[in-house]
């Protein structure tokens, strides 16, 4: 029997959460699936997923566009699938699941939508992300991240037994270079951190749902909550940047916060924290909480989404409730002042790494989903 080829189209510049998910199981299924990925490119330019994607021997399609909605991306799309004629297709995201049901692809083979969450920058783009309540409701399946996101699809119209709920899932050993000694103290130096400051960190994209001015009022009372005081690193980009800047000023934070910008990887900042924020007012399956997990460093996070079928509150993660800045700075002071509290909840949620989230676990999974697709 022929490998089935499988291509997956995605909307991705940066290594995202999604991205790198892609990424693993293009590498990790192999010896069970020919994956190829098509992405958008505006302006011409080599980006950074398009490079990455390249660097790992992925086949990858960079499709042309000028601008969002141009509509000459459809029959590119449609001249790639009949090169490649996979034995399914694969989308990521609104933009390619409304392109995929436009375009019929699911006329030339089985349709696998993923569904990840939406991003709230703006009133347009929450219109925007409401084309999913058309466009997934032709798939032969629907993967999301979590019960709270299947629940939302079956609303929207997507029937319960075409949702299957795949959590996110990451090498144990990620983040083990960012542990050396010399790498930390060249991170610190690059940041002005003395080596004896105790580092907050938060990952991820600077959008509305990530919450990050109550990380900012939560890290503003630390010294109120009787913590340690301590320096907040923001790593990643995006909508948000500019009020979270403001947000900065008006505390009084600029010598205790710090903002990276969009990084190649994160897995050097988890080498110097003490522990990983996650403030979100929404989430799926979250990879800047698998990674603090596999990188063991001990996580405050929101009880939200997908991440309390990931960690236990008081066992592998202290979890609050979103929008709680009071409760976040007691949580992340407990973390900063309590070295057994700190040790306690990184092993346990390494062991839950181990258990339950690697990319072998995942990839089977994923394999086993899209052979009962292929079966029909």
């Amino acid at each position: 029997m022929n490998t089935p080829r499988l291509l997956a189209i995605m909307e991705a510049e940066s290594i995202t959460g999604p991205a790198k998910n892609l990424l693993q199981f293009a590498q990790s299924a192999r010896s069970g699936m020919e994956v190829s990925i098509a992405v958008f490119q505006r302006g011409g330019e080599e980006s950074l997923f398009l490079e990455t994607a390249r660097g790992l021997s992925i086949p990858v399609h960079a499709i042309p566009e000028a601008g969002r909605f141009d509509r000459a991306v459809i029959p590119r799309l449609a001249a790639l699938v009949q090169e490649i004629k996979p034995d399914l297709i694969q989308t990521h995201a609104v933009k390619s699941h409304f392109l995929a049901r436009w375009g019929r692809l699911d006329k030339c083979a089985p349709w696998i939508a993923f569904h990840h969450g939406y991003t709230w920058p703006d009133r347009r783009a929450r219109l925007y992300n409401q084309l999913d309540r058309w466009s997934l409701r032709a798939p032969r399946q629907v993967v999301t991240m979590s019960r709270l996101f299947a629940d939302e699809l079956k609303r929207i119209g997507v029937p319960g037994q075409r949702i299957a709920i795949v959590h996110n899932a990451i090498n144990p050993e990620w983040g083990r270079r960012g542990r050396s000694p010399e790498a930390a103290a060249r991170l610190r130096a690059r940041w002005g951190i003395g080596a004896g400051k105790k580092v907050i960190l938060i990952v991820g994209r600077l959008s509305r749902e990530k919450d990050h001015q109550t990380l900012l009022e939560a890290v503003a009372e630390l010294p109120k909550s009787g913590g340690v005081e301590a320096h907040l690193l923001v790593v990643g980009d995006g909508p948000e940047r500019s009020a979270i800047e403001d947000g900065i000023r008006r505390l009084g934070l600029s010598d205790r916060v710090t903002l990276t910008g969009q990084e190649a990887s994160a897995e050097p900042y988890y080498g110097i924290s003490d522990v990983c924020v996650l403030s979100s007012l929404s989430e799926g399956s979250p990879n800047a909480l698998l990674e603090a997990m596999a990188a063991w460093v001990p996580v405050v996070a929101t009880a939200v989404g997908g991440i309390p079928e990931i960690v236990s509150d008081g066992e592998s993660a202290l979890l609050i409730q979103p929008g709680d800045r009071g409760a976040m700075s007691r949580a992340i002071a407990k973390v900063l002042a309590d070295e057994s509290v700190a040790q306690g909840l990184a092993a346990a949620a390494y062991q839950r790494i181990l258990e339950r989230h690697t990319p072998e676990s995942r990839t089977r999974r994923l394999l086993e989903i899209y052979g009962r697709v292929l079966a029909g």
